[in-house]
């Protein structure tokens, strides 16, 4: 059977499918040699500046913000009536346990102590007068020479005139005592912060006339949270700066931990003491206290700028030959510059301190020298 001819339209066809295939050839030959030729790039290194995980002697501390108060104050005020004949202790005078503050007239209360004398040296010798007669009424008792009845008035009249003296004496105990309340003492050695009344007023019985403070010592409250209570004790030692002189340093000791916290802030109270012998220090002013919670120990520090915050997760990287390795940390206080290390690194190791936020774990690491 005679073969059929093609067709002259398949023709061109069969060449474009031809043409098609070696393309595709050509373009996987190309391919090819392409995946052969590629070069793999190096790892590029990550510049980092280096020191090593220092340990120091530190002692630990709880920071607060504080107060500073008179050791004691009182209002010192009059305890009787009368004309105030002097006033002459100012504002910002020092007075010693005792000095006379001021003096209410005394001619009025003079006049009563010298009557109660008088009346009282009536009455002993009324006393001595009955007993007397006492005496004598007893031994002519005894002998029968005057009546029962007549022994009992002598008698009665004796427990009388020992009463009146009794009486007499206790007038005078309250005359002399009201005689010395004309001079009004201090009572205590402090300074006169406030003077409420002036020469020639009247007072009465409960009248303020000064307030008094005492300033060496002086208090320092300040308030420490409930998670740091635990570590708190009366006697550990305490240190503090003020404004008005931040150059210099004060020190005090814990003398009080209030019994009861604070409800509303969670707090508790502590009272310090401290020492103001040139009286530098000022009740009201505010302080930036440090309690030292323990003596000096070896503590991990690494500089404040080393560490990296992620959330409440805090890290540093650590150099491992030429490698970076993530490290989580736990951190104490704050010393100047330095972050206590509580855990996670225990000194010596190579700490990345500059450079470390372009890191990631694993990164290789180009140390600058």
């Amino acid at each position: 059977m005679p073969r059929r001819p093609i067709p002259e339209f398949n023709r061109p066809c069969r060449f474009r499918a031809a043409s098609a295939s070696l393309l595709i050839l050509a373009v996987f030959t190309l391919a090819s040699c392409g995946t052969k030729e590629a070069k793999v790039l190096p790892e590029k290194a990550v510049n980092v500046q280096v020191e090593t995980v220092q340990t120091r002697s530190l002692r630990p501390f709880i920071e607060a913000i504080g107060t500073l108060k008179a050791f004691e104050q009182v209002v010192v005020s009059s305890e009787i009536e009368g004309i105030l004949r002097t006033a002459n202790v100012e504002e910002g005078s020092f007075v010693s346990k005792g000095a006379v503050l001021a003096a209410v007239d005394d001619r009025d209360y003079a006049s009563e102590l010298r009557r109660v004398e008088f009346a009282l040296k009536q009455a002993e010798a009324t006393l001595v007068n009955a007993k007397a007669e006492h005496g004598r009424k007893e031994t002519l008792y005894r002998e029968e020479l005057v009546t029962k009845q007549q022994f009992d008035d002598v008698a009665t009249r004796l427990a009388v005139a020992d009463a009146e003296v009794e009486r007499s004496k206790a007038a005078l105990a309250i005359a002399k005592e009201r005689y010395a309340k004309t001079r009004i003492l201090a009572p205590m050695a402090a300074w006169v912060s406030e003077k409420k009344i002036s020469q020639g007023e009247y007072v009465r019985n409960g009248t303020p006339l000064y307030s008094l403070v005492q300033i060496d010592p002086l208090k320092l409250l300040f308030t420490v949270s409930e998670k740091d209570i635990g570590r708190l004790k009366v006697g550990q030692d305490v240190q503090f700066r003020v404004d008005a002189y931040p150059d210099r340093e004060f020190t005090g000791k814990v003398s009080i931990l209030y019994p009861t916290l604070d409800e509303r802030t969670r707090s508790l109270m502590v009272e310090a003491r401290a020492a103001n012998p040139q009286r530098l220090l000022k009740p009201g002013l505010f302080t930036k206290v440090i309690l030292y919670t323990a003596e000096a120990r070896q503590t991990v520090v690494v500089p404040v700028t080393a560490i990296l915050y992620e959330g409440k997760k805090l890290k540093v990287f650590i150099v491992e030959g030429d490698r970076a390795r993530e490290t989580i940390i736990q951190v104490g206080n704050k010393y100047d510059d330095a972050m206590e290390v509580t855990d996670g690194l225990r000194g010596g190791e190579t700490l990345v301190v500059a450079g470390q936020q372009n890191l990631s774990e694993g990164a290789k690491l180009n140390v600058a020298r």
